[in-house]
Order: C-alpha cells, then structure tokens, then sequence
C-alpha cells in the first residue's frame, strides 16, 4: 500500500499530559514555531486544553495547536489518530500494556512511529504480529528513541562508519562504558520494570526471550557470538578500571544487534557487542562495582515480591513523576564507545547536558519524530520494525548534534 504524503499533520505527540510527553511537547513549541504541523494527543480533553493554554502562555504560537482525544484501548480513535498524521510520536507506557493497539493502527495505515519503550519482550511481540503489515504498508515503527537506546545504536553507528570509512572495515568488537551521568530515576521505567516482572510470572516462557541476546534480530538470524550480559564486577584492561553491569544493557544490546543485521551486517557477521558501566580504579573502584552488582540483583530480585516491592515503591517515583526544572537541566550522561581496528583504537563519546532519563530523551525522542516526518528523502529506503540506526541513521545524528547532543570520535 502507497503511503499518502497528504497528511493533515506532520507529528502527532500522543501522551503530551504525562511527565514525559509535556517535554517533548515543550521541547517542538521552543524549536519549531515553523514549518511543523503537529498536534497534541491524549484520553482527555480538558487535560490537553489546559495543557496548551500553559504552553501557549509561553509560545502564543501553540494556541494554534490541535487537539486529539483518543484513548490507547480505543482502536477506532487510534486509526483516526494515525490517518491524519505522518508520525505518531507516543510516551503512553508501560507500552506492553498500552502500546500495541497503536503500534497496529500505524502499521496498518501506512504511519510512522516512534517511542521510549525499553520492553524487549513488547518488541518482539510487535515484531511477531505487526513487522510485515508495517513493511506492507510502508511504515516505520521506531522503539527505544529515547536514551535507551539512542545513545548505544548511534553511538555505534557513527564509531563504525567512521571505522570503515578511515580503515576500511568495521570494528569487531565494541564496548559500551557508561562513563557518567546525573539524574533522577523515571516512574515510567519503574512501571516497565514491574510490568514485564509480572509478566514473566504469568508466562516463566518469556525468560527465554529476555535473556537471548538474539531476541530482537530478524526470525532466522537470531544467534550470533555474543552471550549474557556481565552481571559481575570485572577489572577492564581497556580502560584500567572496574566494571559492572548496566541495566539497559538487555534491552540497548538487542536493538544495537538488530541494527546490525537490518543492515546487512555492515559492522559484520561476527559482531560483538556489550554495555558496562564504569567504577573506579584500584579498591575503591572494586568495592564501588562489587556493591552497585548486589544492590542491582538484590533491587531485581525484591521487584518480583509484592510486599518488598509495595515496600520499595514508598521511595519510588511512580508514572508521570518526575524531577523539577532546575533538576533536569543539572543533570548530565556520558557514554564512551571503544573498539579497536587494523591495531587502530576507535572511540566515540555521547554526552548530553540534561537528566538522562527525561531532559535528553524528550530531545531524542522529539528529534526522531521530526526526522521520520520530515526527512524521508535522505534516509534509506526502508519500512517495518526498525531501530533508530536503520531507520534515520546519520541524518538523525546530524539533527542530535545540533539540538546539542554530542556524538563524536574521540
């Protein structure tokens, strides 16, 4: 089915009342005045219109701005909602639970798609059902545009192209350190987390699906050389310091593997990749790696115990919390990709100047959105369930870099 070009809007934000989907709807209000036809969607209409009255009092422009009511479970709002857009740009999650409705309504009309989720086991399921109405349709669905997992999937990216294009191959192996960062913790991936524990009580088969490091490849090309994810603290001779585990890394792994195979394997058929998080040197950096180890077990394992975690969740943001102003905007990431090529080392560094969790990601995840609406034309040529690196790759880059997002060889 031809994708019609005559769309009533450019970009739909569906979600825009929540914590997250306010920012992104701040961050297209500031940066685009022009140029950009977009909406404001959510289950209630008095909600969005308070919203854009308080967004209008800061840019007159988004008095302008339309309005959708559509609810996640109403699927003739949805594909209304798809219908008249281009890009449906969405932060209605845990999306396991609200997202697939959506997913399917733009993949049946030809709609372009982004989100935040960070829910393998929903990927896949939206691979299972949706992947081939949304080739056959011509649409891009875009999971994970948000830090996970933009930073690790262009990150990527651009150590490789930069590998193949100064040493004429791609790097074989490449790490992931997560170097720094500063921010608050998100109600939203709390509630993921909780979700997919629950899940995984109801259907213990879907074990087998969170921990192959394959999951997300396409059917028939899910093995590879990669195993688990380090889970134990670990000297690291590449960067002289302790290591240990980073939680994103099963879900940011998978979709930087995906890519890798969308892409007919340009950084190679034998491709090994991993993510860590980087302690200090010495005892102190083992005792600092040691401890975050546990306390990562420790905190997974007590989520899948209702009393612990209804004891847990007296300390945690709950959805659509999150952290003030001033707050995300002290807030920072770091991440240093290293890999080594023809005897060359490879590095690439990914900052961003905001809170991680919801400062940088509205940014990726608003950027992403435009690029899938707006610049088509110089991206490849491609449709169904893609990563952000296969989809708008370094066009995208490009659009990061100049929202201030760094993502450089070092």
């Amino acid at each position: 089915m031809a994708r019609s070009s005559k769309r009533k809007y450019d970009v739909v934000v569906f979600g825009a009342t929540g914590f997250t989907g306010r920012l992104v709807a701040e961050y297209l209000a500031e940066h685009y005045e022009s140029g950009l036809k977009w909406a404001l969607a959510g289950r209630n209409q008095s909600k969005l219109e308070l919203l854009r009255a308080e967004l209008t009092g800061r840019w007159k422009h988004v008095g302008q701005v339309p309005l959708i009511v559509a609810d996640s479970f109403d699927g003739e709002a949805l594909t209304a909602m798809a219908k008249s857009t281009k890009v449906v740009c969405t932060t209605v999650g845990p999306y396991a639970k609200y997202g697939e409705a959506l997913v399917q309504a733009c993949a049946a009309e030809g709609t372009d798609y982004c989100d935040l989720t960070g829910e393998s086991q929903f990927i896949r399921r939206m691979l299972d059902r949706h992947h081939q109405a949304a080739l056959d349709s011509n649409a891009r669905i875009v999971h994970c545009c948000g830090f996970d997992s933009i930073p690790s999937d262009l990150g990527t990216l651009v150590l490789q192209e930069h590998a193949i294009a100064e040493h004429g191959r791609p790097v074989p192996d490449v790490t992931f350190y997560l170097w720094g960062m500063s921010g608050g913790f998100s109600g939203g991936t709390l509630a993921s987390m909780t979700n997919m524990v629950d899940e995984v009580r109801q259907d213990p088969g879907l074990r087998k699906i969170l921990f192959d490091p394959y999951a997300l490849n396409p059917e028939g090309e899910r093995k590879g050389p990669d195993g688990r994810d380090l889970m134990q603290p670990k000297l690291d001779k590449t960067i002289g310091a302790w290591i240990g585990p980073f939680i994103m890394a099963s879900i940011n792994t998978r979709v930087v593997r995906r890519s890798n195979a969308l892409q007919d394997y340009r950084y190679g058929q034998e491709f090994r990749y991993q993510e860590v998080m980087r302690f200090g040197k010495g005892l102190k950096g083992r005792a600092a790696a040691t401890a975050f180890s546990v306390g990562m077990g420790g905190f997974m394992a007590a989520m899948s115990v209702p009393k612990l975690r209804k004891f847990l969740g007296r300390w945690l943001p709950d959805p659509g919390e999150g952290p003030t102003e001033a707050e995300r905007e002290a807030g920072y990431f770091e991440a240093r990709l290293v890999g080594q090529v023809r005897g060359a080392d490879v590095r690439v560094k990914v900052r961003g100047e905001k809170d991680p969790g919801y400062g940088a990601t509205a940014i990726m995840l608003a950027e992403s959105a435009v690029c899938l609406a707006k610049d088509r034309r110089k991206t490849k040529k491609t449709a169904g369930i893609l990563t952000p690196a296969s989809a708008m790759g370094m066009v995208l880059v490009e659009r990061l870099r100049a929202s201030g997002i760094t993502l450089d060889v070092m």
